[in-house]
């Protein structure tokens, strides 16, 4: 359902906006308009454009609550604006002054284990590194190479010796060493090394003693850092732990006011300096804005205007659905096509009934629905995911079905069906011959969804005062008039009762086609237009002829569509037969692990397939009747 609407004009001292805004508005939700596009006539109106004075503020409020543990508090109003500030801009600095502190000691930690990390490979080098570094007339190179290129060194080695190679740590991929050479020799042996793909590592020129030595001194820095980072690290934590509760209170109120002065964005304000008036437009749930109105009746700075639909706004009211809570994961579905308009029909419910019905009658099994509906309920229940919801509401008419069908993991000798069994159960039609009865259930049940969804085109124009899509559509009372007699003579005829008199059908069926075929001089006629036909007269029957041949398509090709009902409901039970005929289920002892594997094949591949083809079936053949889904969401700037 949709949420009645009011527009409500709120006014009164420009100085007073605020307390306006933190008393009253904060406590409803009012989708705002912008004031000067509503009242662009008025050239005594300017915009504000004052700055947030709660930016900064704000921006202080957030950084700190980062480090607080989100718990219920016990008084939500304790502190006023100044108070808030004065708590947060407080514990801060203290926060601030400590991890000031824990910024310089973290660095040192990650300067240390830079040249920790650098120095270990080389642990098992016996040799002390400042030796090593200030080395004259000897050129080293500390780094590794891929295990590959080391066998080709160690061949190379035997007929060179202009370089020492001492190998330290290997792993899976590298080794790494180091090697010395001559000063003049090392371009050449530089550019053999390179050509091994040897990467070089620069050790500090700071480093003294051996590898190991060096290695366990930084370790020993690093772990006396720790100890520092650890004790700032607890003084934050009692800090926050100490006033988590006021900093969330604090946070609260700050962005609360940070959050009201944005309406400030959408507000006008009168330019007379004299007389200086604000002005906040927007619409209201009536339930709120009877409350809002009821509040502010007895404050003498405050004027307020409700209006159900006011002539001069420039903007439909935006839609906000309400509907039960059992079918409101189904506004999913709603949103991705497009939200309905504020006048036009909310059709949740009926998707949510139809696509449940129709999803259990394309996949109808008493075990397969069970798992879908008990999976998606505990899947709903636990992470709150509309689909889920869907997919148990879809599980539960899945075991109907089934029951219906007398299915059950596929077996269907178990329960015994309560209707027929899907792939065996044929119907005789006269001059046809014998059809499967689910296909013709499904037709029929086709023809009824289309009715009904011509009776629902039928109101919407009515609500929108729309003669054309009351009188003279293809799914209007002319094409409901028609659609309806040609159901009426299939079924007179396939139950062998007389048809109507040729003049009865003339009337039911060419009069209705003629009334589509004219739609557009007769609703120009009934508005009282000048010109009833553009385009001359040759043109208009040529177009007529050409759209009364594609109504005609599109009521056969829609009826049709529904047979994917009946084909899916053979098609699950012939798959199911075929996953029971591979368990070896024929010879009275089928294999357990075949049977449980292929159904879950057939609940994940054609679940999905048949979730598909039924939201197709609700955009494509139901929709498309009667539903344009052009209205715009109801945002308000705050949520309650």
């Amino acid at each position: 359902m949709i949420v009645k609407m009011q527009f409500v004009s709120i006014t009164g001292p420009t100085d007073d906006i605020d307390r306006v805004i933190n008393t009253y508005l904060s406590k409803y939700e009012i989708h705002l308009e912008n004031a000067m596009l509503e009242h662009s006539n008025d050239s005594q109106l300017i915009p504000y454009v004052d700055s947030n004075p709660y930016r900064v503020m704000y921006e202080k409020a957030s950084e700190l609550v980062k480090y607080t543990k989100k718990e219920p508090i016990s008084s939500p109003n304790k502190y006023n604006i100044d108070a808030s500030n004065n708590i947060i801009s407080r514990i801060l600095s203290k926060v601030s002054k400590l991890n000031s502190q824990l910024e310089g000691l973290n660095e040192k930690k990650k300067l240390y284990q830079e040249q920790y990390d650098k120095i270990f490979p080389f642990y098992d080098l016996e040799y002390d590194m400042a030796s090593i570094l200030n080395l004259k007339h000897i050129k080293f190179r500390f780094g590794r190479m891929p295990k590959e290129s080391w066998k080709r060194l160690e061949t190379f080695k035997v007929n060179e010796s202009s370089s020492i190679f001492f190998k330290c740590a290997t792993d899976d991929e590298y080794v790494w060493g180091i090697y010395f050479v001559p000063r003049a020799e090392k371009d050449k042996i530089d550019a053999l090394y390179t050509s091994l793909h040897f990467e070089k590592t620069f050790i500090p020129r700071e480093s003294v003693g051996t590898p190991k030595e060096t290695c366990e001194e930084l370790q020993n820095k690093i772990n006396t850092l720790n100890e520092k980072i650890e004790l700032i690290q607890s003084k934050i934590d009692e800090c926050i732990a100490n006033d988590n509760e006021n900093i969330i209170i604090a946070y609260e109120r700050i962005k609360a006011a940070y959050d009201n002065f944005d309406v400030r964005k959408m507000a006008a304000k009168t330019q007379n300096k004299d007389t200086e008036f604000y002005i906040i437009c927007g619409w209201m749930s009536k339930k709120d804005a009877i409350s809002f109105t009821k509040e502010v009746e007895n404050d003498e700075l405050v004027m307020c205007f409700v209006e159900e639909k006011p002539e001069n706004s420039k903007k439909t009211p935006p839609t906000k659905l309400k509907n039960p809570k059992i079918f409101k994961p189904f506004e999913m579905f709603i949103r991705m096509y497009g939200l309905p308009a504020y006048n036009e029909i909310d059709p949740t419910i009926l998707v949510a009934l139809t696509y449940s019905f129709i999803f259990g009658a394309m996949f109808g099994d008493v075990g397969q629905g069970f798992l879908l509906f008990l999976g998606g309920l505990i899947l709903y229940l636990v992470k709150k995911i509309n689909l889920a919801a869907i997919i148990s509401c879809a599980g539960f008419f899945s075991m109907f079905w089934g029951f219906m069908f007398g299915s059950i993991f596929g077996f269907e000798d178990i329960i015994d069906a309560v209707w027929l069994h899907p792939m065996t159960h044929m119907t005789t039609i006269p001059f046809v011959g014998k059809l499967n009865t689910v296909f013709i259930v499904a037709i029929a049940f086709g023809m009824g969804i289309i009715i009904f969804t011509m009776i629902l085109h039928i109101i919407n124009g009515i609500k929108h005062k729309d003669v054309e899509n009351i009188f003279f559509d293809t799914n209007a009372i002319a094409g409901l008039v028609f659609f309806g007699a040609v159901v009426a003579t299939i079924v007179l005829f396939m139950t062998g009762n007389k048809l109507p008199g040729a003049i009865v059908l003339i009337i039911m069926f060419i009069l209705p086609l003629l009334i589509i075929a004219a739609k557009e001089p007769l609703t120009r006629l009934v508005k009282r237009k000048s010109s009833l036909i553009e385009g001359g007269i040759g043109m208009f029957i040529v177009q007529a002829i050409f759209e009364l041949i594609e109504v005609l398509l599109s009521y056969f090709s829609n009826t049709l569509s529904f047979v994917r009902i009946g084909a899916f409901a053979v098609s699950h039970a012939a798959i199911m037969e075929v996953v029971l005929m591979l368990a070896g289920a024929e010879n009275g002892s089928p294999s357990i692990p075949v049977i449980v594997i292929g159904n879950l094949f057939v609940m994940l591949l054609e679940g999905l397939i048949v979730g598909i083809q039924v939201l197709r079936l609700e955009y494509y053949e139901m929709f498309s009747r009667f539903y344009k889904g052009t209205g715009r969401e109801f945002k308000p700037y705050k949520q309650k």
